[in-house]
Parts: C-alpha cells; structure tokens; sequence
C-alpha cells in the first residue's frame, strides 16, 4: 500500500523509507531477495512512530526464495489495495483476527475479546467526539476500534479539526506483547487510524509498571485473565525476580501480586474526573478477600459503581473463565459515598453459549443494554428478572462487601427435562473444572512462597 500511495499520479507520498521500498523486494531475486527481505524488516523495525511498531521485532518465515518470490509478485503485486476502501480492508483483517483467534494452539483467542460484548459496552458507554478512549490492555484493539466506529457516526458533520482528532489522538491503546502490538496497530491503521509516520495510537509496554501521567474520559478494557503481574524486575546481578512480583505503586490503594486487581487500580488512575468505564473482570476479583476488599469498598465509596452484568460462561477462547463487566464513573472527592445503587444484570444463570455451537450474537446482549438505558437518567431504569438494584448500605453490609451476587434459580436443578445438550453440559464441566484449578494453583503458589519467606 505504500508503494502504491509512492507510485501513484496524483499527490505521491512516501511512506517507508526508500531502502526499504516494495520495488527493491520486486527486483530481488534467489537467495538475495530473501535477504534483502530480512534486511527490509529490521530496518522498518527500527521508524519512529506506528510503522515501527507494525514492524517491531518482525521475522521472514519464509525460507524458500521461489515462495518468496511467488507471494510478492503473483500474489501482492498484482492487488491494487489502495483502491479497497478502509471499511474492506478492514473488516477483512478483523475476520483474520477472528479466525486468528479459533486457533486454540496458537493462544491467539486470550488476545480476542468476543466483538458482540465490546458492541454491548460501548453502546452503553456511547463514547464521543469529544472523548478521548484507553485501553491499557489493547489485545487486537478491538475496544478501541468499537469506540472510534461509535464516536463516528455523522461524520460528515464534524469539524476538520474533530476529524483530526478522531484519526490521530482520539484512542490510546497500551500492548505488553509485540506480537499483539502489531495486529493492535495494523488493525487501527488499515481502519483509517493513525497514520504510518505519526506516532502509534499502539504503545508496546507494560501499563502497570507506572502512572502514565495522562488522564482519559473514556476506559473501555478486558485485561489479562491470569492472576499474576507480567512485571519481571532484573537484579544487579542478573537474575530475574518472580513474575508474581507485587506492584507498589503510590496510586494504588493496596500492594497486591494480583493482575486483575492491579488493573481495576490502573483504571481507577487513568480515568479522569467524570470519566466512564467498562473493564471486564473474572469472579474473583468479587469476592477476594484482604486486597480485593480493601479494593471494592474504596470503589463503592469513591467511585460510582452503577452496573454489574454477570457474563455468561463459554464466551471467551480462554477456557475457565467465569467474568463480569464492570461499569464505574470517576467522582471528585467527596465526604458522601459516591454509589448509590449497582444495578446487577445476571446473563449468566440459565444461560449456555458456546465458541461453535452456541456462540454469543449481539442480540443476546439486547435486554441488557435495553436496562442499561443508555443516554437515560439511572433513575428511569426498571427493575426484571434479570436486573436488580442492590443499595450501598445492602453492599457494604455483606461479608468482606462481597459483590458475588446471584438470585435466580438455576432451572436445570429443578427440571431434569430440561437440561442443555450434552455437547453444552460437557463444556460448562470443563470450564468449571478449568476455574477450579486456577484457583487452587493460586493457592498453591500463595502457600509456597509463605514457606519460602
């Protein structure tokens, strides 16, 4: 596409630097050609801004010359993708990334948050022109794609400016994985985000680490399901210290090796005054007692935690994954507590999905959002079967202001007759089975290193 966009008649721009132009890799030939390859990528590794990141630490895995030659020529060369419209070339690449994703060897899938829920939250969310949108665990950039698409509408009514905006600094994503980092970047650009001189809307780095500093309106995430930091600290002499170092930052509330718990205190510093967020969480972080207390009772009180919805199992690639959305507003310091009502959506109890048989549709999502009633005032929200609303006091007053709720009856424990296929009770076994055992782990691994210390 850069060449393209070099070669064409009207207004030419060049994009990679001409050592590294698509006409040298057109000239190679043999053995050469797959070295001049190989050259061409670590040099693009190493541009400033989104095209280093697309290219950062990329390898040729293909040896063979002839296919080399056979890929460049016959198949790429002959394409004009210039002339593909973005919303093409787009949606092409996220169906890779989905087909990506189904690949359980590769690992791809804990990277792919299902886009039927991102849809859901962010119509809830309705991020807009004037926001601007985080994701500190960007994965694939679903999220931030979902908000720049939403925030989009009517564009033929903004401002050069908001356009501007729109294209260059209206999403940040933060990516620890290179790999990840680079679909994140292609994903945005071929979208029509960012551009491939400008600085990357994808930043490759641990967002826990540290306080980035800058304050977000909107954060809109799936964090990382494991239970443990990815930061690894190098002593002096050269040893690498545990992955489930603790995290001592001066903006979080509690020390804890915990990932999920580090990221809702991450959100909790990046979201600015009057910012939304959407953060899906595992069940954990509900019920956890020490930290996690310490943590969900400093979000009643300091922050408005409006919305709980229950996800159903068999949603996500990772297996064992029993999760929520939480939806929470930044307040100003106050003396009064800042939740009034969390309104609790349970899309879990009597509800089978799974990846290829039952797989979660946005329509599934419709009776939430409908309660969600988003763009109405909370106080016109009506209470259903499946939506209640559960007050302050009823939350602090339950033990360790344990957020586990549930209240429906699970209907396959009264009617035999009607239980799921057999294909679905299996899978819903083995997700359990799969979440027991990264509980008990976590046990384990807390139990050594008391023995160690």
């Amino acid at each position: 596409m850069a060449h393209e966009r070099e070669t064409r008649a009207l207004n030419p721009e060049r994009i990679v630097p001409e050592n590294c132009s698509w006409q040298r890799l057109l000239d190679a030939d043999g053995d050469y050609l797959e070295v001049t390859y190989r050259h061409i990528l670590e040099d693009l590794g190493k541009q400033p801004g989104t095209l280093g990141v697309i290219f950062r630490k990329a390898q040729n895995r293909i040896q063979d010359p002839a296919k080399l030659k056979r890929l460049i020529v016959d198949l790429i060369d002959r394409e004009n993708w210039s002339a593909t419209g973005t919303d093409i070339k787009g949606d092409a690449y996220e169906e890779l990334l989905s087909k990506g994703a189904e690949d359980i060897k590769s690992g791809a899938g804990q990277y792919f948050t299902p886009r039927p829920l991102i849809q859901a939250m962010v119509d809830c969310v309705r991020p807009t022109i004037r926001d601007n949108v985080v994701d500190p665990a960007a994965g694939t950039a679903g999220f931030l794609l979902a908000a720049h698409d939403f925030a989009s509408k009517g564009a033929e009514k903004h401002t050069p400016n908001q356009r501007e905006h729109l294209r260059d600094t209206f999403v940040h994503g933060t990516e620890l994985v290179d790999g990840t980092a680079r679909l994140a970047a292609m994903n945005l650009l071929l979208h029509g985000i960012g551009t491939p001189r400008g600085e990357s809307p994808i930043e490759v780095k641990d967002s826990l680490i540290a306080d980035p500093g800058t304050r977000h309106t909107v954060v809109l995430s799936n964090p990382p399901f494991g239970r443990k930091s990815s930061l690894t600290m190098v002593g002096a002499d050269g040893r690498e210290a545990r992955e489930d170092r603790e995290i001592e930052r001066q903006d979080f509330v509690v020390t804890t090796s915990n990932k999920q718990l580090n990221f809702v205190q991450h959100t909790a510093t990046i979201l600015g005054i009057s910012g939304r967020a959407a953060v899906v969480l595992p069940d954990n972080v509900l019920f956890e007692a020490g930290a996690g207390e310490t943590l969900r009772r400093r979000l009643l009180r300091d922050f408005d935690l409006h919305t709980m919805l229950r996800l159903p199992t068999g949603i996500f690639y990772a297996q064992g994954v029993k999760a929520n959305v939480l939806f929470f507003d930044k307040k100003p310091a106050g003396d009064r507590p800042w939740t009034e009502r969390l309104w609790v959506y349970d899309l879990r109890t009597n509800q089978h999905f799974t990846l290829k048989q039952n797989p979660l549709r946005r329509k599934h999502l419709d009776g939430f959002v409908e309660c969600y009633a988003p763009g109405k005032p909370r106080s016109e929200r009506v209470e259903s079967e499946r939506f209640k609303p559960f007050t302050y006091d009823e939350l602090m007053a339950r033990d360790k202001a344990n957020l586990d709720i549930t209240w429906l009856r699970d209907d396959s424990l009264e009617d035999l007759d009607n239980l799921p296929a057999p294909e679905i009770i299996a899978r819903e076994i083995v997700e359990d089975l799969t979440a027991a055992l990264a509980e008990f782990e976590a046990v384990a691994a807390a139990l050594e290193r008391a023995g160690v210390e």
